[in-house]
């Protein structure tokens, strides 16, 4: 599993994909495909990536990724088609904060970003999410 993530990460130049598969990489080979299919299952919000759990950790996430996260926001609305990230995020969307300035919205967009890209690398690395 190691080899075909360090195979990915030579491919791409994408900060957000790098970071993700660092933090892949840090982990034991046996718990690789495990931890990936348990964060699909429970999410961020369940506090299993340790680097994203407090709101200063989350913020810091989304200000260093901000650029990778709006491109994967909008490219998730073209995809589902919906118009406003409230609609793509229900009620969890402080939707007086529509541009994501304030925490909230940056800790759910730093939990999205991170879980998305789980999610294609899980698809590149053929694990059934």
């Amino acid at each position: 599993m190691k080899k075909e993530l360090l195979a990915i990460r030579v491919e791409t130049t994408n900060k957000l994909i790098l970071r993700v598969i660092d933090s892949l990489l840090d982990r034991e080979e046996n718990e690789i495909e495990g931890y990936i299919e348990d964060l699909m299952q429970h999410g961020c919000q369940s506090g299993m990536v340790g680097e994203l759990i407090y709101y200063h950790d989350t913020v810091k996430f989304y200000e260093e990724f901000k650029t990778e996260i709006k491109v994967m926001l909008k490219e998730m609305m073209d995809e589902t088609g919906f118009k406003s990230p409230q609609e793509l995020f229900g009620d969890k969307w402080d939707n007086e904060d529509y541009f994501a300035e304030d925490t909230l919205n940056q800790n759910l967009l730093a939990w999205f970003a991170y879980e998305e890209t789980v999610k294609q690398i899980a698809y590149q690395l053929e694990i059934e999410v």
